[in-house]
């Protein structure tokens, strides 16, 4: 056994270690009765890892810890024997990250760990005050929680930096996944259909079947025109329609009276769809995946940004000295290369090329949206300076294939990512030094 005084144990730890920054507990022994009595407190090392030592007490904290959330998960409890054993394992490689931490030099900023708490805080539906007050209600310290989420966030920080640098994914692997039904299921779009019925009964005769349908299609019309779905489908005279949210669902789980249908609506749209039961009103309240067509730009700019030489009344002059020049027959791109102020575009004419909304900072959208193609613009300010552009055309370019490639390469990712982290933690065990007593 091996003793130390609690000072002796606290200056040998630079750093915190999950559950295990709590005050040692230890074993108390007093000797006499008097109000003098001395008392001393003691503890024991479990195991010896690299530099850093683990106590009993700390093993038996996080173990009670272990128990505590199984039991408030009402998960059976595995025998002592083998709680013990993973919980000691859980707390070696928490220590080896740590020290690894540490050597790389990972530092947990004030601000990133009050945000990471305040979003713990909203995950259980309180605020930070209540979620610090919760806590300290059922016996735990806040201030030792805090700490306690730096520590998982340098091991995570750690392990994402051993473990991503290891993972690759080629373009066949993401062609591959594609192929396979479950890659199918993975990219298959998503809708949330509403959908409002007015049946109709198998011994109605055609004029009040006909009557029913040109309801419908008044009913439809007046969506159409603006009424909300839910508003239009409400009424009760002289038809009522029954129905309800559908939910989310993938096209394959969709009714198949309705599949055809869905697919080619917007978000917003309805459609009449006719079946057995009578006509239905399908509304896409909502969709993810499928079409992603996205407005794109072609423009050029010329940049001036205002120095110690060229002020700000300067520079908004030559802004729109420029404009005039192009505006006389001077060719914009050589302008570009002479004056603007853009090293990433001057050289090539102040082509930025193709850009999608929300590229450019705000005004650079402002102005880019509101100009017609081969429109020169006003001289505009921006944070990094005057600009004058161009829109030299439109278009609408689907990317509906690249999401799908992004999703399964984010999927493929994320299995490889659990397979790299499980082979670079039995490497790091491996070759730590381990002592267990």
């Amino acid at each position: 056994m091996v003793k130390r005084s609690l000072r002796q144990i606290s200056a040998s730890r630079p750093y915190g270690r999950g559950m295990a920054t709590a005050v040692l507990t230890g074993l108390l022994i007093m000797t006499g009765q008097a109000v003098s009595a001395q008392v001393e407190i003691l503890d024991q090392v479990v195991a010896i890892v690299d530099d850093d030592i683990i106590l009993a007490s700390e093993l038996q904290e996080r173990i009670q810890g272990v128990r505590n959330t199984m039991e408030a998960r009402g998960v059976e409890m595995p025998e002592e024997e083998v709680l013990v054993r993973e919980t000691l394992d859980r707390l070696i490689l928490d220590s080896i990250q740590l020290q690894l931490a540490n050597r790389y030099g990972v530092r947990i900023p004030d601000q990133q760990l009050d945000e990471s708490m305040t979003r713990l805080a909203q995950q259980n539906g309180l605020s930070l005050e209540q979620f610090r007050i919760a806590l300290e209600q059922s016996g735990q310290s806040y201030a030792a929680a805090r700490e306690n989420l730096r520590d998982d966030l340098a091991i995570q920080r750690v392990q994402q930096g051993n473990v991503m640098r290891n993972i690759n994914i080629t373009e066949q692997e993401i062609d591959n996944f594609l192929a396979t039904e479950e890659g199918e299921a993975l990219t298959q779009p998503e809708y949330r259909v509403v959908q409002a019925l007015l049946s109709t009964g198998r011994t109605e005769d055609a004029v009040t079947v006909a009557a029913k349908e040109r309801f419908v299609d008044d009913i439809l019309a007046t969506i159409q025109s603006g009424t909300p779905f839910e508003e239009a489908v409400s009424v009760t005279q002289p038809f009522a329609f029954s129905g309800g949210d559908l939910g989310w669902r993938k096209l394959g789980d969709i009714p198949s009276m309705f599949a055809d249908a869905v697919p080619s609506l917007k978000i917003g749209e309805v459609a009449k769809v006719r079946s057995s039961s009578g006509f239905h009103l399908v509304y896409l309240a909502d969709a993810v995946g499928g079409e992603r067509l996205v407005r794109q730009t072609d423009v050029r700019h010329i940049l001036i940004k205002p120095t110690e030489v060229l002020n700000e009344d300067a520079a908004e002059a030559l802004a729109v000295e420029l404009k005039t020049r192009i505006e006389g027959g001077e060719a914009f791109g050589d302008l570009a290369r002479q004056y603007s102020d853009d090293i990433g575009s001057a050289a090539e004419g102040g082509e930025l090329g193709w850009t999608n909304p929300g590229q450019m900072v705000p005004e650079f959208e402002a102005a880019m949206a509101s100009a017609d193609e081969g429109e020169v613009t006003e001289p505009f300010r921006s944070e990094f300076g005057w600009h004058i552009l161009e829109v030299k055309g439109r278009r609408d370019k689907d990317f509906s294939s690249q999401v799908q490639r992004n999703q399964v390469a984010g999927f493929i990712r994320e299995q490889k990512y659990q397979e790299e982290l499980d082979a670079w933690l039995r490497k790091i065990r491996e070759e730590a030094f381990i002592d267990i007593k």
